[in-house]
């Protein structure tokens, strides 16, 4: 295998919705960057994301906007105006599923929500829902519970990793990591990447390279052994269930805790059902159960706050995944996303956007370092040494293959 030479200004290594929306703002910004992905585009916690842009208010049902609210507040907005071909990136191709997320009440816990949502904490971030503008499923009489309607919107997750790719699907890249390798200057910095998709090779210099590979982070620093930043994990277990049920629902459900209760997501398969994603605490919780007693107490749940839709005959499976996350004290859930520049090599940036929503946010943090740094935009052409490099498929989402 021969090996080429190549030299960018940054080279980004993960091809989430992280990765992508950092490719599309440095390039838009004049750089001249390239990214690697090893597996699909978007394959792991992005695509198994329910697609929720929200602006917080899910993290604010204890009664205040803690840091975690008050730092997405702006999100939804942020992404529209990228919808609308307005923003720091262009995600005019992308898919809507729902301008409006829901949050409802059960009637045990009604009097307590309605005073927190009459509070000016949440005002101009949600409106009651007047019975006639009610989804389907919250039109029947059985439903005695209190509705309303956020800012927050959900997207189709693939359209939006497809309309990033598409953007600038030039620059980005397959690689093996099984034949591709870090080369080191004497102060720890990386001196040179020689990446390779199996069958090509370039040997890659760039001024700055940034891990965005999310659970991937933690194998990509071990190889230029970097301890910190240190990576958490965060378990879920989300249930799915398939069912002949013909309309689309997105909203969470408030319990006694600061978190939902149940979120659900909505999302139509090839076969041409629905297919209802579950999260929220049933989710958290759940990652104590195994499988058949998580399907269990999802049946459970969703008899219980829908006794008039029959679940019978529906189809049921349990995704597994680890949300990658920057260490915290005590494991607890980051406010923020994160970026910082690894402690024993001063050319890489380590990132985690933490949520599906931050990508921007943690998009700024990086442009910040790199400002920070004096890492200057090129205006530089795709490297030609990867004409033949191949390319990255999109990852399909886990509703159409775990009822394969």
């Amino acid at each position: 295998m021969t090996t080429d030479t190549a030299t960018v200004d940054i080279a980004i290594i993960g091809g989430g919705i992280a990765g992508l929306w950092l490719l599309n703002r440095l390039c838009n910004d004049g750089y001249n960057a390239i990214l690697f992905e090893q597996g699909d585009l978007g394959g792991a916690q992005t695509i198994a994301s329910q697609g929720m842009i929200h602006g917080g208010i899910k993290y604010a049902l204890g009664g205040a906007l803690t840091g975690a609210s008050e730092a997405i507040a702006d999100m939804p907005d942020h992404w529209r105006r990228c919808l609308e071909g307005k923003g720091d990136v262009d995600l005019q191709q992308a898919q809507v599923l729902s301008e409006h997320f829901y949050m409802w009440s059960t009637q045990s816990i009604t009097s307590k929500v309605t005073s927190f949502f009459a509070s000016k904490l949440t005002r101009g971030r949600v409106d009651d829902v007047s019975k006639a503008e009610r989804p389907a499923v919250f039109q029947d009489n059985a439903f005695k519970g209190n509705l309303y309607k956020l800012v927050d919107l959900v997207l189709d997750v693939p359209s939006v990793v497809a309309a990033l790719r598409d953007n600038y699907q030039g620059r980005i890249f397959s690689i093996d990591w099984q034949h591709s390798e870090f080369s080191q200057k004497a102060d720890g910095s990386v001196d040179t990447l020689v990446a390779s998709d199996g069958e090509n090779s370039v040997t890659l210099s760039a001024n700055q390279f940034v891990f965005t590979a999310g659970e991937g982070n933690e194998q990509l620093c071990s190889l230029l052994s970097i301890n910190k930043p240190a990576m958490q994990r965060r378990p879920l277990k989300q249930v799915l269930v398939k069912h002949h049920y013909p309309h689309s629902l997105y909203a969470h459900c408030m319990g006694g805790n600061p978190s939902p209760r149940l979120t659900i997501s909505s999302h139509a398969t090839e076969d041409g059902k629905n297919v209802w994603y579950l999260g929220g605490d049933l989710a958290t919780e759940g990652v104590a159960l195994d499988d058949d007693a998580l399907i269990e107490k999802a049946k459970d749940e969703l008899n219980d706050l829908f006794p008039w839709l029959d679940f019978n005959g529906s189809e049921w499976a349990v995704l597994y995944v680890d949300r990658a996350e920057p260490k915290q004290k005590g494991l607890i859930k980051p406010d923020k996303a994160f970026a910082e520049t690894a402690k024993s090599c001063s050319n890489v940036i380590i990132s985690w956007p933490t949520k599906l929503t931050l990508a921007p946010n943690m998009t700024d943090e990086v442009c910040d370092i790199l400002k920070q740094q004096n890492v200057s935009a090129s205006h530089g052409e795709i490297p030609a040494a990867f004409n033949d490099f191949k390319k990255p498929a999109i990852g399909t989402p886990c509703w159409e293959t775990l009822f394969k």
